[in-house]
């Protein structure tokens, strides 16, 4: 029996995969159970939502089922479209960045190992938002032993080199050096055949931080000479604001992810709220994302954007292109 799901639980659920934070998507996901028309086509859906919900609740509570409540706890759900962790050596400033490009208020001090615990914000690009975590200080004496799980379980990551410092170089090396020891390797650009399971690659880029401080100038050069190869280097000052909004763009393509806009038939596109799919993606692949029912009913769609005529019909196995706005057509 088909589920038959009316226009306005289609938009609620736009709307739910649009959020970010775990409470508002938990009252979205209550709100998409009391529209669902209840009968015996829509029962796997039902039985989702609740799934879903329970979920959401454990996080929302910091414990998941059967989870004892001792000590404090180091894991985080996952939020928007991606995760990306901040790593390097201490007093590299890392808080400082997250405070800059997040909705995040972390503790900043001028002494190294402020951060103890992950600090979770979320950056937001051009409606995209990605969850972007600052993590403790990495150094040839100290690491968190949680630390190494939490860079593994990112998309990609933000290495901060500190221009205040004569040591910048050694202090990345040594931070490098210690991850590799427990089998994480931060890259410039993923292996493009890895048959080492055991060690996580992790793409990333290298914010050189404290541009403004007194000889900067003559570390960066350092730090290029020694690292320029490895990774895309950004100077940036959390400070003046130089170079923030060219390392939140880096980050974000990182993922490599595309925007996609949606709409409807007769109406504007929705231009706040885009879906992300990988790079490569079709348009049965955004079809998935929309409504699982698409895949199965999706006829053909009509895109505007790169490398197509404003309106164009194309076929379900048409490949997107970042910013594309799609209009989808199912039988």
């Amino acid at each position: 029996m088909p589920a038959n799901l009316p226009p306005q639980y289609l938009k609620a659920e736009l709307e739910y995969r649009a959020l970010a934070n775990p409470g508002d998507r938990l009252e979205k996901l209550r709100e998409l159970y009391r529209m669902l028309p209840k009968h015996k086509g829509t029962e796997k859906l039902q039985s989702d939502l609740k799934q879903k919900m329970s979920r959401l609740k454990d996080e929302i509570e910091g414990a998941g089922p059967g989870a004892k409540k001792q000590g404090p706890s180091h894991r985080l759900p996952h939020e928007g479209a991606g995760r990306i962790v901040l790593v390097g050596p201490p007093n590299a400033g890392k808080s400082a960045i997250l405070a800059a490009l997040t909705n995040a208020k972390p503790e900043i001090a001028a002494y190294p190992f402020t951060t103890r615990a992950p600090q979770p914000g979320i950056l937001d690009y051009h409606g995209v938002a990605v969850q972007l975590i600052d993590l403790p200080a990495i150094s040839p004496d100290f690491l968190e032993p949680w630390v190494p799980g939490m860079i593994r379980s990112a998309d990609a990551a933000i290495l901060a080199a500190d221009l205040a410092s004569d040591d910048v170089a050694e202090g990345l090396d040594a931070a490098l050096d210690r991850l590799a020891a427990e089998r994480v390797q931060l890259v410039g650009e993923l292996p493009f055949d890895d048959d080492d399971e055991s060690t996580r690659h992790v793409k990333t880029v290298m914010a050189a931080t404290k541009l403004d401080a007194p000889g900067a100038g003559d570390r960066l050069e350092i730090v290029r000479e020694w690292f320029g190869t490895r990774f895309p280097m950004l100077p940036v000052s959390a400070e003046s604001g130089e170079g923030l909004e060219t390392l939140r763009e880096a980050a974000y393509h990182s993922l490599g992810l595309l925007r996609i806009y949606t709409k409807i038939p007769g109406r504007p596109a929705d231009r706040t709220k885009p879906f992300t799919v990988p790079i490569g993606s079709t348009v049965l692949d955004l079809a998935r994302e929309v409504h699982r029912d698409f895949e199965s009913s999706l006829k053909f769609a009509k895109i505007w954007g790169s490398g197509v005529f404003d309106g164009q019909s194309v076929k379900r196995d048409h490949e997107l292109h970042d910013g594309d706005i799609v209009e989808l057509h199912a039988t």
